[in-house]
């Protein structure tokens, strides 16, 4: 589960990282699911927390469709 803190400090990171201050975090739709990721309302990916032997990573999933790639 990954908390309001985290998910802010998550923000904040990506915001930075990737040059863009449209990015928004939202929590997933219940306690276990990922948090989901948009730019301007447009889902774009979803970010799972790992826990292993008390050290605590995230991990940024974003599926990309062919689709998808024809808008480019």
């Amino acid at each position: 589960m990954i908390k309001q803190i985290e998910m802010s400090a998550l923000e904040k990171y990506l915001q930075k990282k990737l040059n863009n201050p449209d990015l928004k975090i939202k929590a997933g739709t219940d306690k276990n699911a990922p948090v989901e990721v948009f730019i301007k309302g447009e889902f774009l990916a979803v970010i799972y927390k790992n826990e292993d032997e008390g050290e605590i990573s995230y991990d940024l999933n974003m599926a990309i469709l062919p689709e998808d790639l024809l808008d480019c």
